[in-house]
């Protein structure tokens, strides 16, 4: 954290000193691809529009269903993907 030391030091803190020698390139990435990302970055003003990812989960799902009806396809026929626990509020 440059410049944000009070005494004007750059240096971490010697309970940071990290042991990057343990460290694991690519821990998580076979996983990633597996099971995908799941992290979506919204638009400031869509983001007012919603108080949670709960809220947003709901309007996605009430879009997908009327553009299933819409298109004549049953729900059965388009089914979602897996369902993934809401993030808590925020």
């Amino acid at each position: 954290m440059r410049g944000n030391a009070p005494d004007g030091q750059d240096e971490m803190r010697a309970e940071y000193d990290f042991d990057y020698s343990t460290a694991v390139r690519g821990k998580y990435y076979r996983r990633l691809l597996k099971e995908g990302a799941n992290v979506v970055v919204l638009e400031p003003d869509v983001a007012k529009a919603f108080r949670s990812s709960a809220a947003v989960n709901e309007a996605l799902r009430s879009l997908i269903k009327l553009a299933r009806a819409t298109s004549g396809k049953s729900e059965a026929s388009a089914p979602l993907t897996r369902k993934r626990r809401a993030l808590p509020a925020g």
